[in-house]
């Protein structure tokens, strides 16, 4: 695996950190219970998105095990997200597919 992949790994990994926070504080501030399910999804995929850039900055021996569990959780979350119409919503659909499919990637290469 190289620098590279790991580093892109670990940005987007970032990236969709910050955009799972930014939809969820505002979602909750919308104070509409049918995105409940929603907002808790995006923020437990906001930190484990932030652990998965923290094993990766360390290079952990563990990597291709939370790139795999990464990739699965943002993949739910951007499902969920892409049910809600709003553009914050979508933008967090797409980090988080983004991310899936770079730490589905690590993780294969990690396990290899």
């Amino acid at each position: 695996m190289t620098e590279q992949a790991l580093k892109l790994c670990m940005e987007l990994c970032k990236k969709s950190a910050e955009t799972c926070e930014s939809c969820a504080i505002a979602c909750e501030s919308e104070a509409d219970p049918m995105l409940r399910s929603c907002i808790e999804l995006t923020m437990d995929c906001a930190d484990f998105c932030r652990l998965t850039a923290s094993f990766i900055a360390r290079r952990s021996d563990f990597i291709a095990l939370v790139c795999q569990d990464c990739a699965e959780i943002c993949t739910r979350c951007a499902e969920s997200c892409e049910q809600h119409a709003s553009e914050r919503c979508r933008a967090c659909a797409q980090a988080c597919r983004r991310c899936a499919a770079e730490c589905l990637q690590v993780g294969v290469v990690a396990l290899a």
